[in-house]
């Protein structure tokens, strides 16, 4: 395993990605940035997280043995530190410097704060203790990516802990161009793509492979493994990668617990990328109706990320306008910039 690049950890200054992280993330499949998101706003929904998940080393800790957070902080979580991040203007500004479109035209498919606690590997194959290496687009769309220079998602990992603390990091290989054999078209040398059955440990994975289609074993072990780089991330970390970047988890330190936030969101129109959850719809009716009021207080571009409809959208009518204003008037929402048929914070 080769030590990660200085061209691909880097600093954010003031809120924004560099031209450099943008070409890296858009030429090489990924990006470790540093101090995107306001450290304040990290620590409560790490302190969220911590009230919410077991300590590492119990027996209730056996529960989250897999991926995700079993609802608790799917979004809109309860958790308002992990939707404010979700929304936040500097991410969605992030993303939308690297898909090259607007704001308004992203739309958010997942954001989830999952644990993964340390802990030796099982003997499931199944087990994410120490993964295969992999691309996350076969569980997110009904298709293939499209061709490497029409990229239509962002994959988003938040780190919540500290890589020295609790080792985990994720291991990434860095695309070299277009000739690189690593990023050969169609991506699919993995379990679960093109017949071949999922396996998430590496070791089986590996095995399974070697004994029902030694090639794709192959491939791996010549361009893939040996290639990985470490993605050494520091509290607040944001690794941005892409649904066909080969990537895989790493082991947690024995007795650690790793916190992170998974977030996608991909461009609009892209109907064959799913939302990984229920949609944000069934939160309605919560108690204390955090949606309600979440939609109420966001902006304009905030409420198109999760598809509720830009002014001059033809769904916008006398009759519309009236009608939603109805519905969330009483949280504070206002209807004007619909009205007006122009884009508003």
């Amino acid at each position: 395993m080769i030590a990660q690049t200085r061209e691909d950890s880097q600093p954010v200054e003031q809120g924004e990605l560099t031209p450099l992280q943008i070409h890296s993330w858009q030429n090489r499949g990924f990006i470790l940035v540093h101090n995107l998101l306001p450290g304040a706003l990290l620590k409560q929904a790490r302190a969220d997280a911590l009230n919410s998940y077991p300590p590492p080393g119990t027996d209730q800790a056996k529960h989250f043995d897999n991926f995700g957070s079993a609802q608790k902080f799917v979004f809109p979580a309860e958790s308002r530190a992990c939707n404010d991040i979700t929304l936040h203007p500097r991410l969605l500004g992030a993303v939308s410097s690297l898909l090259e479109v607007s704001v308004g035209e992203l739309r958010l498919t997942q954001s989830d704060l999952w644990p993964k606690y340390g802990r030796p590997p099982s003997a499931h194959n199944l087990d994410n203790a120490d993964q295969r290496m992999h691309c996350d687009y076969p569980n997110h769309t009904l298709t293939h990516p499209p061709p490497w220079d029409q990229p239509e998602a962002v994959e988003i990992i938040i780190y919540l802990s500290q890589f020295e603390q609790c080792g985990g990091a994720t291991a990434v290989v860095p695309r070299l161009g277009p000739e690189d054999p690593a990023y050969t078209w169609p991506i699919i040398n993995t379990p679960g793509v093109a017949g071949l059955n999922y396996v998430n440990d590496r070791h089986h994975a590996e095995n399974y492979l070697k004994e029902t289609a030694p090639g794709v074993a192959a491939f791996r072990a010549q361009h893939l493994y040996p290639r990985e780089v470490l993605a050494r991330y520091q509290f607040g970390s944001v690794l941005f990668y892409r649904h066909d970047t080969w990537h895989r988890g790493t082991p947690v330190t024995p007795g650690a617990l790793r916190l992170v936030h998974n977030l996608t969101f991909k461009k609009a129109g892209s109907d064959w990328v799913n939302v990984l959850h229920p949609g944000w719809s069934w939160s309605m009716y919560r108690r204390n109706q955090p949606m309600e009021h979440l939609i109420a207080r966001a902006s304009v571009e905030q409420r198109a990320v999760l598809g509720f409809p830009l002014p001059g959208s033809p769904y916008w009518t006398s009759a519309t306008l009236q009608a939603v204003q109805a519905r969330y008037g009483a949280y504070g929402l206002d209807i004007s910039p619909y009205r007006n048929g122009s884009v508003q914070g």
